[in-house]
Order: C-alpha cells, then sequence, then structure tokens
C-alpha cells in the first residue's frame, strides 16, 4: 500500500511538470511567434495577409501540442495506467 501512495505522489508531480511545463512552452512560442508576425508585417506589409494565415496555423499547431500534453496529464491524474499494471502484478 505504502508504495502504491508513492507511485501516486509521484504522479501528481509529474502532472504538474507536463502541464506546467507545456503551458510555459506554449506561451513562449506563440509570444516569440507573435513579436516575429508583427516584426514581418512591419517590413513588408503587403504580406500581412499571407503571414496572418500561417501565423495562425502555427499557433493552432502549438496548442495542439499542450493540449495533447493536457491529455496525457488527465488521463494519469484520472485512470492511472500504472497502478492499473501494479495491483495486476500484486495479484489484487
Amino acid at each position: 500500500m505504502e508504495f502504491i501512495a508513492h507511485v501516486q505522489a509521484l504522479t501528481a508531480i509529474a502532472i504538474g511538470i507536463i502541464i506546467g511545463l507545456g503551458a510555459l512552452g506554449a506561451c513562449l512560442g506563440i509570444g516569440i511567434m507573435g513579436s516575429k508576425f508583427l516584426e514581418a508585417a512591419a517590413r513588408q506589409p503587403e504580406l500581412v495577409p499571407l503571414l496572418q494565415g500561417r501565423m495562425f496555423l502555427l499557433a493552432g499547431l502549438i496548442d495542439a501540442a499542450f493540449i495533447i500534453g493536457l491529455a496525457i496529464a488527465l488521463l494519469l491524474a484520472f485512470s492511472n495506467p500504472l497502478l492499473g499494471m501494479l495491483k495486476t502484478a500484486a495479484g489484487g
């Protein structure tokens, strides 16, 4: 029982790291991309429609990577496959 509690505690720490670093990376990525878009738009205003479409596409991909990490974290939070393996190995 003590080992299962230890696995649950480490899983909670892993969930925090996954969500925290994923959010940090997505925010930094979108911030840098937005600043580069504004620089490019100031240099060549005629390319704004082309650049804007690509910027939104990349913003969606960056957010998708974060949401995939969030889904994995929620999987670990609510139906931890590690605990199922432990219970099966322990015979209970």
